[in-house]
């Protein structure tokens, strides 16, 4: 790895390279703003993915941010492989936790132009993934401790999950005798997003349900959204206050999902950081050591905050209190999170769209749930695992019903990162049964 140089911006999209490519053998990276994100490399003449709606450029991609056609841009870093034999060459983000800048390139008459509109460092290296591993590694993280294996309730039964399928799935575990670290408990357990501690009418006990994991060996794992809000909740109708606005005064638009539109939870208000805090620390007291924190990019909206600071500080900081409410000891997954401002925050991030039971994703957007795009975008941040975190490829499905399973296990076995499986695992055929056991044995990850 050679680090050439640091070139610091003063005007929005400096140029800073002129670099000739081949038009047919070259590369570009480009790295998404977050986990949905698409990630990866194209030709020069291809076209990169792009939201196909308002609300999923806001969900799923870096909000506010429009990209012209014929641009690629990565988020805090983007790499090009001219296709010639010269180096790959990288363009990184110097401050990558609090300063993201957008790096842009567009490709005129043979050669690539590349502009930022923030402080980078340029590093060459042998390929597009080499030369992103060695800026990972040039940020000397503490290596990631091993991820648990996984049970989870989600791409089963989706927010219509019961206390009772939580209780036949752990029985089925004794009976097919799964190596399963953890059984989690995805979304549909709670009444609404924000109220995390009351329950939907589909559970009895949250603390009942931990007890009868743990009682059969097992850690207890919880989904949360902590940075989003549902207006109809108590939360967001009886403590509004605790809430960001935006310029106007009204509430912060947290994204379209769940049939409504959400709002954002502003965790540097001091009530809504210590509601937060009692949120997990209690979670944590129920027996809970293994949290999933999804649709984080919430908590880095632009937006009017009790404190003025920037997104990404508050960001981080709303991070850092359920970490200190659930302790160093408990494992935390992030999903659905700024990539680079997350970086030493987490135990294990997801790093692709989430996967499906069918390859296509809807709309053909890139950052939506299918096969196609959770191969696409994980494939391509393989370089994050074991420098960042363990990466989470998101959960194996191996259930007949299941499209191209056989493809699906086998990328998520190829990441060698966090192993979850997704299925009632009473309706496994014998394939699935081997492919889950197999998979979830594994190796030291």
């Amino acid at each position: 790895m050679h680090h050439l140089k640091e070139i610091t911006v003063h005007h929005p999209f400096t140029p800073l390279a002129a670099v000739p490519v081949d038009p047919v053998n070259a590369r570009v990276h480009e790295e998404g703003w977050q986990s949905w994100s698409p990630s990866g490399a194209y030709a020069p003449g291809a076209r990169p993915y792009r939201p196909t709606s308002g609300n999923r450029a806001l969900g799923c991609y870096r909000p506010g941010v429009d990209v012209p056609a014929g641009t690629f841009q990565g988020e805090g870093l983007l790499a090009l492989d001219p296709g010639d034999g010269s180096p790959v060459r990288l363009w990184a983000a110097v401050n990558p936790t609090h300063e993201v800048p957008s790096i842009r390139l567009v490709v005129r008459d043979g050669t690539a132009e590349v502009s930022a509109d923030g402080t980078v460092k340029e590093l060459t290296g042998a390929t597009v993934q080499q030369v992103l591993a060695d800026w990972a590694e040039g940020l000397a993280l503490p290596a990631p401790r091993p991820a648990p294996t996984v049970w989870c309730s989600w791409y089963e039964y989706f927010t219509e999950v019961t206390e009772d399928d939580i209780h036949e799935n752990l029985r089925a575990m004794d009976t097919l005798d799964l190596p399963i670290d953890v059984v989690q408990i995805d979304d549909g357990y709670q009444r609404a997003l924000g109220d995390w501690l009351v329950l939907s009418g589909r559970f009895r006990s949250r603390a009942g349900i931990a007890d009868a994991i743990r009682a059969r060996g097992r850690r207890a794992g919880i989904w949360t959204a902590p940075f989003l809000v549902d207006p109809a909740s108590e939360l967001a109708t009886q403590r509004p206050e605790l809430l960001v606005r935006d310029a106007d005064g009204g509430f912060t638009h947290g994204g379209h999902n769940w049939d409504r539109d959400l709002y954002v939870l502003d965790t540097t208000h001091p009530e809504a950081a210590a509601y937060l805090t009692e949120v997990y620390a209690t979670l944590r007291a129920e027996g809970y050591d293994y949290f999933k924190a999804d649709f984080l990019y919430a908590g880095a909206l632009d937006g009017v905050r009790h404190k003025e600071v920037d997104a990404l500080t508050a960001y981080r900081e709303g991070v850092g209190l359920i970490r200190a409410a659930i302790g160093e000891d408990a494992y935390l997954l992030g999903c659905g999170a700024p990539i680079l401002p997350s970086i030493g925050l987490f135990d294990a991030m997801r790093v692709s769209p989430d996967t499906a039971p069918h390859r296509r994703p809807e709309a053909d957007d890139y950052s939506q749930p299918g096969q196609d795009p959770a191969e696409f975008t994980g494939a391509a941040r393989q370089w994050q695992h074991g420098r960042l975190w363990v990466n989470d490829p998101d959960c194996l499905m191996a259930r007949p019903a299941v499209e191209t399973r056989e493809r699906w296990a086998a990328h998520v076995e190829a990441t060698g990162g966090l192993m979850a499986s997704s299925d009632r695992l009473l309706s496994l055929d014998l394939w699935g049964v081997d492919t889950t056991r197999r998979l979830l044995t594994g190796v030291d990850r």
